[in-house]
């Protein structure tokens, strides 16, 4: 018996140390099925869908600032930017906000100035809520000083750009509905000082010594003014879709435009160094003009949200650029693409990478500049951003990749609604269907990049001009009655999902930074007693981002061409960006079938005199005039030893 009970056990705690083996071999079998899984699924990734966790990441950084915007539209309570900086204000009172020509002013500092400011403009100078201001004045701390202290006090600030002049400056101030214009630019409204004044504009500077009776200094009444807060209410705003200021673009034709800047849009821009992956340990580096959305709402906006501190330069130095950065400690610098070639073609240095810049983030970088930047000065990463001052729609590279101005994919499109559709270059048009309808181009290929109009990507227009408003959107484009916005550029979207600038369309180019209305160029230069006609366009010159400025010219009978005249009217009326480099003479200028101006072939043939037979001329700063372009100064041009 005790044999067989011996027996009995030992077969028992075999059959369970069996069974135990066997459930252990089965959950091994599972665990390597498991990580045999996770690592096909991690090599599919890896090869298949790159970038799948760094969209996702930089998605849920999106998606949570938008989820906030959302939440301040369905409250009716809406935290502005100045909100934001009065926060931070109280937060970091000690901390530097902008730091300027080598004084450091704090977020107290500025608080308390724009206070002072505020209540200047409530007492001396007679503003209301809801009474619009022109700004017209160049980098400096008052610059955000009079833009916060207006905002104070519930004003709506239209940022001018500082190159325009005479009637462009009045056409601004009538688009706006300005009736106060701040400057520290006295010198540009010499001219217009008399129609300033019969329009019953007042305006103010904040220079202490004013030679123009028209002209009262602020200075006197802040040095005994109170920096006490201003009541809230007054800025106070129940929609985020109210608009917070004015900046004035040229658009994609004529006259510049006021261009209406919501707070949804100045509280997204805001978002975009934190959607990079910035924090308030950065230092910014901005010498972009602030009248420029890119330095105001990216720059200003992003570095308050943050609470960082930002580095602003009166204008940009490539000298000065890289001892800044390393004086103060720079880990971000905001650029357009020629900020960066400029960079590239100082002199090298031994100290090229002794810095610690990690970022820059802008717009316009070709990819040669891209490279040979990133291959001289270190491991920066940089992040293009692409969107214009008044659109609906923004691409973020911010994956980095080389000559990419935007990244899309299957999370982006189920918020952001865009399509890339077929343009006929010659027609100058997009192209439609037997049914009236745009036709979508396939991955890789190059077309004019719409953006739908909805509600979640809503186009706020341009103030006081409707028609101007409307002329931006198109209607009809894949289906009956929907809307998009004409972005008017050329771009490709690879494989992968990344977006590539091709070209712009229609008429506007791009030189030197700045948007070029080809057509108000050429009502500028059609004053001129010779012109009979003249056609405005942008040539490439190689290593120069954008184009520069060409217009071909039919001179009126019984006068010759004089380039002593044109020179005059074009150093005149016109900022130094649109003047025409070049002057092409024309027995025709060819049109469209729509009576359009035809520019393709124009822009084609670009400007070398051995290829072209009408007489060139160029535009020369040592003689005053347009003087004949000779094959001797082409080569000049080409090499860069001409002065553009």
């Amino acid at each position: 018996m005790q044999i067989a009970a011996r027996v009995f056990m030992s077969r028992a705690v075999s059959e369970e140390c069996g069974s135990a083996v066997d459930t252990m071999a089965l959950s091994l079998g599972w665990l390597s099925a498991a990580v045999s899984g996770l690592v096909c699924a991690h090599a599919l990734q890896r090869t298949r869908f790159p970038y799948f966790w760094r969209d996702l990441v930089f998605l849920l950084r999106v998606v949570r600032y938008g989820a906030r915007l959302e939440f301040y539209r369905w409250r009716r309570s809406v935290r502005t930017v100045l909100d934001r900086f009065v926060e931070q204000a109280q937060r970091v009172p000690n901390k530097p906000f902008v730091i300027y020509e080598g004084t450091a002013h704090t977020y107290r500092d500025v608080e308390q100035r724009s206070n002072r400011l505020a209540n200047v403009f409530l007492d001396s100078v007679g503003l209301q809520r809801g009474d619009c201001v022109a700004m017209l004045m160049n980098n400096e701390p008052d610059y955000l000083c009079v833009w916060f202290g207006l905002a104070k006090v519930g004003c709506t600030a239209a940022f001018l750009n500082t190159n325009i002049r005479s009637g462009s400056l009045l056409h601004c101030l009538d688009c706006c509905g300005a009736r106060t214009l701040l400057v520290d630019l006295l010198e540009c409204l010499e001219s217009i000082l008399l129609d300033l004044q019969q329009r019953n504009i007042q305006v103010w500077t904040m220079k202490s010594h004013v030679r123009y009776p028209q002209v009262c200094s602020l200075l006197e009444q802040l040095d005994v003014g109170s920096d006490k807060l201003v009541p809230a209410e007054l800025r106070a705003t129940t929609s985020i879709t109210a608009p917070a200021m004015y900046i004035f673009t040229s658009g994609t034709t004529g006259l510049p435009k006021a261009a209406v800047i919501t707070h949804l849009q100045s509280l997204k821009a805001a978002s975009g160094f934190s959607a990079f992956g910035a924090t308030e340990s950065d230092v910014i580096y901005t010498s972009l003009p602030l009248y420029h959305s890119a330095a105001s709402l990216v720059g200003i906006g992003g570095t308050i949200e943050l609470g960082a501190t930002c580095v602003l330069k009166k204008k940009f130095s490539a000298s000065q650029f890289w001892p800044d950065c390393r004086n103060h400690g720079v880990t971000i610098f905001q650029y357009i693409g020629e900020l960066c070639r400029y960079l590239c073609n100082q002199p090298k240095t031994e100290m090229d990478q002794v810095h610690k810049v990690r970022m820059g983030v802008g717009n316009g970088l070709r990819q040669d500049v891209w490279r040979k930047f990133l291959l001289r000065f270190g491991n920066i990463k940089l992040c293009e951003i692409y969107g214009s001052t008044e659109g609906n729609l923004c691409f973020m590279n911010h994956i980095g990749k080389t000559g990419a101005v935007g990244r899309s994919n299957v999370f982006y499109k189920l918020l952001f609604k865009y399509d890339l559709v077929k343009y006929d270059l010659v027609k100058d048009e997009p192209v439609r269907d037997q049914h009236g309808f745009c036709q979508r181009v396939k991955k890789g290929e190059t077309g004019l990049l719409l953006s739908r109009v909805s509600g979640i990507s809503p186009f706020f227009g341009y103030a006081g001009n409707k028609q101007l408003t409307e002329k931006k959107l198109m209607r009809n484009v894949l289906v009956k009655g929907d809307a998009y916005f004409n972005t008017g550029d050329l771009m490709a979207e690879d494989q992968e999902g990344f977006i590539c600038f091709r070209d712009r369309v229609g008429d506007t180019f791009r030189w030197k930074g700045e948007n070029v209305a080809t057509t108000e160029v050429a009502e500028v230069l059609s004053v001129v007693d010779f012109v009979q006609e003249v056609n405005v366009y942008g040539v490439e010159i190689p290593g120069h981002e954008g184009r520069a400025g060409m217009a071909a010219l039919i001179v009126r009978p019984g006068f010759v061409f004089d380039g002593d005249k044109l020179f005059d009217c074009a150093v005149k009326d016109l900022p130094a960006y649109a003047r025409p480099l070049f002057a092409r003479l024309r027995e025709t200028l060819e049109m469209t079938s729509t009576f359009k101006q035809q520019k393709f072939q124009l822009v084609q043939s670009g400007f070398n005199p051995s290829t072209i037979s009408d007489p060139l001329y160029v535009l020369d700063y040592h003689q005053k005039s347009y003087v004949p372009l000779t094959d001797q100064i082409y080569q000049n041009v080409v090499s860069g030893k001409w002065k553009l």
